[in-house]
């Protein structure tokens, strides 16, 4: 590799970095916790990537010390990111990981996506086109039953 073609390397490299800074700042405009707290929006990047929108609701802001914050994301599942001072902590499904270390945050980046893997909630089934209290039958929609309400009954008292 010559030194022009590593040049032209680094700057490639360096506009694929800008691009996606770009575009996490514009995401989180639509977040006000993103933009009064860098820190969230740092640590939400290195959990979810810059591509972060599709996958957030909204962020709620829980508790004033320790700083909480509720991450809900769109399947409406949830999980907190706790600021300790020196780091942050991570809370999913209960289980917390220091981020401070690597492989917590490794973990808690696999328990992010595992509580992403959940899926839509029932009330976005129908958004999807499944209507969710259709029967399952084949038959319910060739044939239509008839009731016969209309049963005398005697009863010696």
């Amino acid at each position: 590799m010559t030194k022009e073609e590593f040049k032209e390397r680094i700057k490639g490299l360096a506009f694929e970095v800008i691009k996606d800074r770009k575009k996490a700042e514009i995401s989180a405009v639509e977040y006000d916790e993103l933009t009064k707290f860098p820190e969230l929006k740092e640590i939400i990047i290195n959990l979810l990537t810059a591509d972060f929108d599709p996958f957030l609701s909204s962020i709620d802001w829980v508790a004033p010390r320790p700083t909480t914050f509720r991450i809900n994301l769109r399947n409406n599942e949830n999980f907190y990111l706790i600021w300790m001072g020196r780091s942050w902590i991570a809370q999913v499904e209960g289980k917390k990981y220091y981020l401070l270390n690597l492989p917590e945050e490794e973990r808690a980046v696999e328990a992010i996506a595992r509580i992403l893997r959940y899926g839509a909630s029932e009330g976005d089934e129908t958004t999807a086109g499944v209507d969710p209290g259709a029967s399952n039958d084949s038959n319910a929609d060739s044939e239509e039953a008839t009731v016969d309400d209309t049963t005398d009954i005697e009863i010696d008292a």
